[in-house]
């Protein structure tokens, strides 16, 4: 008897990351697509993007329409509330692409890729932020995440959006000085700041460029410029704030807990905020182990329809090495 097969989806904001994998888990193929977000491209966009990424994952690892997928573990940005992951859920079951599939929001990868503990908590810093807490009893603590409406703090896009405000503010003089008005107006080739603002409303700096200036940010508060690192101690505090309300939740809060970081505003390991993640988790949860996440979350995925068709440890082994092999080549 052949060993399942599954397809496993990590979606982002920018990337969509595919793996074919088999029950033993060995990594038949994988390929990489653009945002597969609901929210970016709406819930038709996103089934057709995930089809041609499976249709082209399939075809890669020369796997016939005969053959039947037994499993697609698909964990999408965007998937934040239950009525999205129902009508994502939905339509991937009309899309037919396997005979079981589950959907929920990505931070589910994200947690399993960075610990198999079943105590744990990811919290995600990139071009946004989110948490996820789980047990191993099986409960859960989760956010909206749906930004400033429901009450979020922070990302990459809103960091670079906060250097700009302050630089703005410091050179007009609503605000303190800050290194951030020479830095980030050099950056653009500009002579001030306001009229990097004024280039972005009328889009002679694409609006796109504006995340340029969140890594600007973190060079300014590492430099020692106390505006900035204002800005970067706020932000941790609200990693930790996150992590300790879903272990509070959870009643996780004394007992031992991987909390796993992930997003490239975490995983660049920026000293001002790691190590102020860090202190802030020993005060709030005391018995705390903070993971950086060093494998793609599109592994989680993978380790998660493992899970689901009951693969032994030493499977589940060997696709982690196998994928991470794959990134590093």
């Amino acid at each position: 008897m052949s060993a399942p097969i599954l397809v496993a989806i990590d979606g982002g904001n920018s990337k969509t990351d595919v793996v074919l994998a088999d029950g033993d888990g060995a990594v038949l193929a994988a390929v990489r697509g653009t945002t597969s977000s609901p929210h970016n491209i709406g819930v038709p966009g996103t089934i057709a993007l995930l089809g041609d990424l499976i249709h082209r994952v399939r075809k890669e690892a020369g796997l016939g329409p005969e053959v039947p997928l037994d499993r697609a573990e698909i964990y999408l940005a965007g998937a934040d509330l239950p009525i999205e992951v129902a009508t994502l859920s939905a339509a991937v079951a009309e899309a037919g692409w396997a005979l079981d599939h589950r959907v929920d929001n990505d931070l589910f990868a994200l947690l399993r890729a960075g610990t198999d503990n079943p105590d744990a908590i990811a919290v995600v810093c990139g071009a946004g932020i989110n948490c996820l807490g789980r047990t191993e009893a099986g409960a859960y603590a989760r956010f909206p995440a749906l930004g400033v409406v429901t009450g979020d703090w922070g990302g990459g896009h809103h960091l670079a959006q906060l250097a700009l405000w302050h630089a703005v503010r410091g050179e007009d003089g609503r605000g303190p000085g800050t290194a951030l008005i020479a830095a980030i107006a050099a950056h653009y080739g500009l002579p001030t700041v306001e009229e990097v603002g004024i280039a972005l409303h009328f889009g002679d700096i694409p609006g796109d460029r504006l995340a340029e200036l969140t890594p600007i940010l973190f060079e300014v508060a590492a430099a020692g410029d106390a505006v900035a690192a204002c800005v970067v101690q706020r932000q941790a505090d609200e990693i930790v704030s996150l992590a300790s309300v879903a272990a509070g939740r959870l009643r996780l809060r004394n007992r031992p807990v991987d909390v796993v970081l992930g997003g490239g505003v975490l995983r660049a390991r920026h000293p001002l905020l790691h190590d102020a993640v860090v202190a802030g988790l020993a005060q709030e949860v005391p018995r705390a182990r903070p993971v950086v996440l060093d494998a793609p979350p599109v592994t989680g995925a993978v380790l998660l329809g493992l899970d689901a068709l009951g693969a032994p440890p030493q499977a589940k082994a060997a696709a982690r090495h196998s994928i991470l092999n794959s990134r590093s080549r």
